[in-house]
């Protein structure tokens, strides 16, 4: 299996060359040559274990990879004892199926690849240094986080021989817990930068900060070389594939639905990585009708779904799902390239427009082909509240905001009941207490996170997530803060170039 450049500025590479480069020269982004087929009969399926998918479903796609690698790098991830019993069980509520990826150490969806996206990278780069001789560099990974992306790729980074993280996060931007979450990461190798703006300015900036060739060339002279652990890198997308079959699987174990028959995934979404992968999984054989791609008040996806305009001329909402406040979803180009038949010049044209003009438009033959399995619609700030409100009254069970978001867009959309409705439940609601209490009518302002935290165990008698507890108390180990345009200067400060 090869990996192609969206935007065709460079010849296809091996799994683990992508994986190293995380961003193709250019601008562009790494996609597989083709979508192996994969599905196994539903009895089989069905008694399949998280770990047994992983290895096979990373075996179709990681060809320089050999089995005896891949079993050691899934042992590694999802048997070191970080997840909770099921990794990511499926739960019935109602007539819907909560996808629980909420499970890892850092109580976010981003573990389920982020805990096994260090070993790709470091086992990548064995690879290609070997292939390319000069000796294995150190690698400097960038990320841009709008909340979630930062701990997780923190808290599976942290500690990795050979291997610095830099994570930029929005100001302002994340919850308090998110936040806490990352400035108390330990690690000697791990550093942490606020940054005064919104996560669209840190995602921008930090892929110019790719781009800069200056920067490049003085990392070369360190033996360094940059990589991405955002989901623009094929080793954070490829492994979000395997829990839509594990979900699958769970509902056809329970009897909820028959085998081969269709389902809709419905997906919160802000930069578009984790509803990309269900899209992956569509390709591969998953029996998916609908893929249902659902915003909060930063609908640009809605838009550009519905109507064929991506338009960032826009107003920029901070949410109480702030993961989702998002307007330039990075992982829209690799469907966008999908959608255009795979034409480079199609994909290089939209964003050449985006980047000068602010929007892009289309082609007609784009809108048509994810029209027939497409659907983006979004909730705002209110209908999300009511949802988490109605949800707990109804069925006792408590949704973040961003699953709150995904179940009321979820349950606008359910066809009357005549299709199962799979729904990716992407954090645990203790990593937002305070808008979660606010959603059930108990006032909480000016509270600590751990008073929020305890306040909601107490009106609800849900379990605190392990990662969540007592997070304040912790160390604050990281206080840097620039502005949007000093990012590209505070890399260098970190890393001494």
């Amino acid at each position: 299996m090869q990996y192609i450049d969206t935007r065709g500025n460079c010849e296809p590479v091996s799994a683990a060359k992508a994986i190293c480069l995380g961003i193709a020269p250019g601008g562009g982004l790494f996609v597989p040559e083709y979508f192996p087929q994969y599905m196994p009969d539903a009895k089989d399926l069905a008694a399949k274990s998280y770990q047994k998918l992983a290895e096979e479903i990373l075996g179709l796609y990681l060809s320089d990879y050999d089995s005896a690698e891949i079993s050691c790098l899934v042992k590694a991830a999802y048997y070191s004892g970080k997840f909770d019993p099921g990794i990511a069980p499926c739960v019935s509520v109602g007539e819907r199926e909560l996808l629980e990826l909420w499970h890892g150490p850092t109580a976010a969806f981003k573990d389920m690849a982020l805990q096994l996206m260090p070993y790709l990278l470091t086992g990548a780069m064995q690879k290609t240094a070997q292939i390319e001789g000069g000796g294995q560099k150190e690698v400097i990974i960038l990320v841009a986080t709008s909340g979630d992306t930062g701990k997780a790729a923190l808290e599976g980074f942290k500690d990795v021989s050979g291997v610095k993280i830099i994570v930029f996060y929005p100001l302002d931007g994340v919850s308090r817990v998110q936040e806490l979450q990352m400035l108390t990461t330990d690690g000697n190798n791990t550093f942490v930068v606020g940054v005064h703006g919104n996560f669209d300015d840190c995602q921008t900036a930090v892929k110019e900060v790719f781009s800069n060739k200056e920067l490049k060339e003085r990392l070369e002279q360190k033996n360094m070389v940059f990589s991405s652990a955002n989901s623009i890198n094929l080793g954070r997308l490829l492994p979000q594939v395997i829990y839509y079959y594990y979900g699958y699987g769970q509902i056809l174990a329970k009897g909820r639905i028959r085998a081969g028959e269709e389902i809709d995934v419905v997906v919160p979404t802000g930069n578009f990585g984790n509803i990309l992968a269900a899209y992956y999984a569509r390709e591969m054989g998953l029996p998916i009708a609908r893929l249902i791609c659902a915003s909060n008040e930063n609908n640009i996806l809605t838009d550009v779904i519905k109507n064929g305009v991506y338009d960032c001329r826009r107003p920029f909402y901070k949410t109480n799902s702030p993961s989702m406040d998002i307007l330039i979803s990075s992982n829209f180009e690799r469907f966008l390239f999908e959608a255009c038949g795979r034409d480079a010049e199609a994909v290089n044209s939209a964003f050449s427009s985006l980047r000068e003009n602010g929007y892009f438009n289309t082609p007609e033959a784009a809108l048509k082909y994810w029209s027939e399995f497409m659907l983006g619609d979004y909730a705002g700030e209110e209908e999300c509240s009511q949802t988490i409100a109605n949800v707990f009254a109804k069925d006792s069970y408590l949704l973040d905001p961003h699953t709150a978001v995904a179940v009321a867009v979820a349950d606008r959309n359910a066809q009357n009941g005549t299709r199962r409705q799979m729904i990716a439940s992407t954090a645990n609601p203790y990593k937002f207490p305070a808008a979660v209490l606010s959603a059930l009518g108990v006032p909480s302002v000016g509270m600590e996170p751990t008073a929020l935290t305890d306040l909601l165990a107490q009106k609800t008698a849900l379990a605190v997530h392990p990662a969540l507890a007592g997070v304040e108390k912790k160390e604050i180990r990281h206080r840097r803060q620039v502005d949007r345009e000093q990012i590209g200067q505070a890399v260098g400060e970190i890393l001494g170039i």
